[in-house]
């Protein structure tokens, strides 16, 4: 039997969908004065943070939770672009390391003090310390919940 949703359950998810789409919108069009996408961003800030800055392409899914086919196509446009470089796996033939370029860290450098004024001008100034905990104690839930619904890859 289907749990259709009340009438304040159905206001709150539109409300979280309708926020989530803006703030995506905003900070989409804030990077792309650096000629980055989100996706482009949300691949090379864990680059940007692994250790010796690479990882296995395996990895990286597991990180960002994309199907490995959206991953590749993306890496394959990001390369293009001279903003990673993709190397096959020195222990492992059908592996893949990803690593920023030199031209990659810059833009990364570039865009992310004005991406991270937009994340708290949009975002984190908004909330109080309390909204703040309730929001990771509401995420932490809700990540738990759809990782064990789905798997990454």
């Amino acid at each position: 039997m289907t749990r259709w949703l009340s009438e304040a359950e159905q206001q709150t998810w539109q409300a979280f969908i309708k926020m989530r789409q803006r703030l995506d919108g905003a900070l989409s069009a804030g990077l792309s004065e650096h000629g980055l996408s989100m996706a482009d961003y949300e691949l090379m800030v864990p680059l940007s943070a692994a250790p010796n800055g690479c990882l296995r392409a395996k990895e990286l899914v597991a990180e960002v939770r994309w199907d490995k086919s959206r991953l590749s196509k993306q890496l394959a446009r990001m390369a293009a672009r001279g903003l990673v470089d993709r190397t096959p796996a020195a222990d492992d033939a059908r592996g893949v390391v990803v690593s920023l370029t030199e031209h990659g860290r810059e833009v990364l450098r570039r865009a992310a003090p004005e991406h991270v004024e937009l994340v708290r001008d949009l975002f984190v100034d908004k909330l109080t310390e309390q909204e703040s905990a309730a929001l990771r104690s509401l995420s932490a839930k809700v990540i738990a919940a759809a990782d064990r619904t789905c798997s990454p890859g």
